[in-house]
């Protein structure tokens, strides 16, 4: 099964998605700050927005296609649709929520698609109860199995999870990747989250201003991205202004010397940079702080630097420090903070991996 799509919606004078991709069987994440496109391109695909122009296709069946005027209602399309705030029926109990899709039908057809979709989901001992009478990670199960007990051939998922703890997450995406890898149909699943980007995703989109600007694994997007927006919504904490001062192409590095100082760090090459600005992204729990000069390290880039302030912020400690007048923020944790006796104005060195130095194209 595949989904390919291309599509331009203008949304407002200043704003208009304008994207194509293609994609199979499996989950891909749609990632990006709000207001970037994401849930637009998931109600394109699924007939309740109209593009202005574009293509839909699954496999071989066209959904819309503005230049033949074909557009089929959500109805005729076989999408399953979980949005965020699930609406489900509260004076229904969970099985005729589940059923609700399936009306054409017979009854002892619907009652074996629940039941089967119950058991798959682990509900099956909430099906004669009300949405109000279950627990939050109940209903998100209930609105999933809804979705896709019509067997869809295609699924959207706009941030189900967000309002679910941890745990239960965890144990929802284990029972969704599960009845993918049963089903084989192509996932969309729209998210804010880098831990459910990880944990579920084998590809990410991410959407900037109604467009794509990075695809790949979450690896190659969350941990080597190209570009600073997609540093910030990766999570990188520092993002600092550079210029390329050496390349050395036979060793796979360069150079790359902080603004306003001396200080150089050294970074995978890139092969962007060349006459472009750069920030160079690292994240502030990559960094090692010590009281001394390190030696016999395999780390490169070993920097002095003063400590500015210490504020404790839940289960790690963020130094504030400073590299001649650069702020950098590190995370540590108390034990160590305690150990080595940090303190605002105390001198220490900063020691960061190559591979934690990412180059990436500013804004």
């Amino acid at each position: 099964m595949s989904l390919s799509v291309r599509l331009r919606k203008r949304l407002s004078p200043a704003f208009t998605l304008d994207l194509a991709f293609e994609t199979n069987a499996g989950v891909t994440i749609v990632f990006g700050e709000s207001g970037s496109g994401k849930t637009t391109l998931l109600r394109s695909v699924a007939g309740l927005t109209r593009p202005d122009e574009g293509r839909i296709v699954v496999r071989d069946r066209v959904l819309f296609e503005a230049s033949t005027g074909v557009d089929l209602e959500p109805a005729r399309r076989g999408i399953g649709f979980v949005f965020q705030h699930l609406a489900l029926f509260p004076h229904l109990t969970a099985a005729r929520n589940i059923a609700y899709g399936l009306s054409h039908f017979s009854a002892a057809e619907r009652s074996s698609r629940t039941s089967a979709i119950a058991e798959s989901f682990r509900i099956a001992h909430v099906l004669d109860r009300r949405p109000g009478e279950i627990s939050g990670g109940e209903r998100q199960r209930v609105g999933l199995a809804r979705a896709l007990v019509t067997n869809p051939s295609i699924l959207l998922l706009d941030e189900p999870l967000s309002a679910l703890d941890s745990g239960t997450q965890s144990h929802i995406i284990a029972d969704l990747r599960q009845w993918n890898e049963a089903h084989q149909i192509p996932i969309l699943y729209v998210t804010h989250s880098q831990r459910e980007v990880f944990a579920l995703g084998e590809r990410v989109i991410v959407l900037q201003n109604g467009h794509m600007v990075a695809d790949g694994t979450p690896d190659q997007v969350m941990n080597a991205p190209a570009q600073e927006s997609v540093a910030q919504l990766a999570g990188f904490e520092n993002l600092l202004e550079a210029a390329v001062v050496e390349r050395r192409p036979d060793a796979g590095v360069m150079a790359l010397r902080l603004a306003r100082t001396n200080v150089d760090l050294e970074t995978p090459l890139f092969d962007g940079a060349s006459g472009r600005a750069l920030r160079v992204a690292i994240r502030a729990g990559d960094i090692l702080i010590a009281t001394e000069r390190p030696h016999g390290l395999s780390a490169r880039n070993v920097i002095p630097a003063t400590i500015f302030s210490l504020s404790r912020q839940g289960p790690i400690v963020r130094a504030d420090v400073h590299i001649a007048g650069v702020p950098i923020e590190v995370h540590l944790t108390p034990t160590s903070s305690h150990a080595l006796d940090l303190r605002p104005g105390r001198d220490v060195w900063l020691v960061i991996k190559t591979h934690s130095c990412r180059p990436v194209l500013a804004i």
